[in-house]
């Protein structure tokens, strides 16, 4: 529901919202309508003008990273895209191979009116890749524009099915985190902790391995051979999460952040976002001075 209403709002920036407002308060022929409809107008324009310029500014002003030394937290990366699973993702109509896809089903009514049956999105991962590394992108929660688009028809259904390949060229913003490896922050005294712990929830043996004296009870000496014996199983594991290869990944931040994947070009983007901040500018700034003199010269 969250990732539809987030779909939904970024959808807003790049609409037609204002057009149709418009064809509504043509057709409501009264002063009060005008009211309400150029009062709605603006609002949807600031939120709108806001939202696009935020989104122009991340695209325009983030820097670009490879994914081999991208700094942990908020980064751009820019890659092609590959199948991650195996057998490879298909489309949910078209059944080819995909990195990602979104669909929609529509029947005609009575009224040669198309409304919406089922409608659905993938989220599967896939791989990102650039000469330096590969990075595996969560699309879950992720606001995806996309330039492949296949529309169909069989009698009164209509079949839209939107998609990412992996012949695109793949641009991503979101938030960029890196386990195993070089990553690994769990020192010795922290993973001794885990291993006792671990230990613990099977006292019989732990019993048997170190109660000595066979009383019962672990004394002083014994639990410190106990100890001993933790720390030198903590620090064989820390020693092998250090050679376990990094894996990187892409995710929804968790600060609200921006979460972008297309296969448009940077500066497309840049020129779509920007084209939307001046447009939701300009209605912002013509429907409110109509609605101004709407309520300063009501109509007769």
């Amino acid at each position: 529901m969250l990732r539809t209403l987030r779909r939904e709002y970024a959808h807003l920036v790049t609409s037609g919202a204002q057009l149709l407002l418009l064809i509504v308060g043509l057709k409501l022929e009264s002063r009060v309508g005008w009211v309400w409809v150029l009062g709605i107008m603006t609002a949807i324009s600031l939120f709108a003008w806001l939202s696009a310029l935020r989104r122009l500014r991340l695209v325009r002003d983030t820097p670009t990273s490879r994914i081999a030394s991208a700094a942990q937290g908020y980064a751009e990366l820019i890659g092609r895209g590959k199948q991650f699973n195996d057998p490879p993702l298909l489309g949910k109509l078209s059944l080819l191979p995909c990195l990602w896809y979104r669909y929609k089903i529509e029947r005609k009514d009575s009224k040669n009116e198309w409304r919406t049956e089922e409608s659905g999105e993938s989220a599967a991962p896939f791989m990102l890749e650039d000469d330096s590394g590969r990075c595996i992108v969560n699309p879950d929660g992720a606001e995806i524009l996309t330039m492949h688009k296949d529309t169909w028809q069989r009698g009164t259904y209509r079949y839209t099915e939107w998609k990412l390949l992996d012949i695109d060229t793949i641009y991503a913003i979101g938030q960029f985190r890196t386990f195993g490896g070089s990553s690994t922050e769990t020192t010795t005294k922290q993973e001794m902790n885990a291993v006792l712990a671990e230990w613990k929830q099977d006292m019989p043996s732990l019993h048997q391995r170190f109660d000595l004296n066979n009383d019962g009870q672990l004394d002083m000496q014994e639990w410190m051979l106990a100890r001993q014996a933790a720390r030198r199983e903590a620090k064989k594991r820390v020693s092998e999460a250090h050679v376990q290869p990094d894996t990187h990944y892409l995710l929804q931040p968790h600060d609200q952040r921006l979460f972008l994947i297309s296969n448009l070009p940077q500066n497309k983007l840049e020129r779509r976002y920007w084209f939307w901040t001046w447009a939701h500018l300009i209605i912002f700034f013509g429907t409110l001075g109509a609605l101004s003199w709407l309520l300063g010269n009501p109509l007769p």
